[in-house]
């Protein structure tokens, strides 16, 4: 091989690496955590909280999706959060407090999309644009001595498929629920 013939080769090679990085969904756009012993007498309240370090440009929305024990949510809803704010939700009060079924939770999944706002506020997530940008640490009631843990809440990728999913479910929830599976925002914006 020539050298002009080896530069274009690994230009190429580059220009296809440097895409698919770019193709990949970008870091804080979705994180999961968990709930146990939520709802149950005589352990403490667990909590999330949800900041936007403003990677974003301005306010952005934690789109926030409950899932139960059987994999099937719970409860939906979206949180305005303005640069460098940091909202506090309550597990038992803020997001399993309204059940769809109205089944109480006591364990299950918590999924925060960052989105955009529209028209400057947060509605209820039933058609979204993830955007990266928040951050979640949330607390855990560990079985048997109710001890509280701490930690980040964990990173995702977020298909289109998944988008899809969560979108018709929350939109299914607003439907059907009459005001029910709509969990509310915390305290601290």
């Amino acid at each position: 091989m020539n050298r002009t013939t080896m530069l274009v080769v690994c230009a190429l090679a580059l220009a296809l690496c440097a895409g698919s990085v770019w193709a990949q969904e970008p870091a804080d756009t979705l994180k999961v955590d968990y709930f146990a012993n939520a709802n149950t007498a005589g352990a403490p309240d667990g909590t999330v909280r949800v900041t936007n370090p403003n990677t974003g440009g301005g306010n952005v929305c934690a789109s926030i999706f409950v899932f139960d024990a059987n994999q099937e949510m719970s409860e939906c809803c979206s949180c305005l959060e303005t640069p460098d704010g940091l909202q506090t939700f309550s597990v038992n009060s803020n997001l399993t407090y309204n059940p769809l079924t109205g089944v109480i939770l006591t364990g299950g999944l918590i999924k925060i999309v960052s989105t955009t706002t529209i028209g400057g506020v947060c509605p209820l997530p039933t058609k979204f644009t993830p955007v990266a940008a928040v951050r979640a640490w949330a607390t855990h009631i560990q079985n048997v001595s109710y001890t509280e843990t701490e930690t980040a809440s964990q990173d995702a990728t977020l298909s289109s498929a998944e988008v899809t999913r969560l979108e018709k479910e929350c939109s299914s929830i607003n439907t059907v629920g009459s005001g029910s599976g709509v969990c509310s925002c915390g305290p601290g914006e």
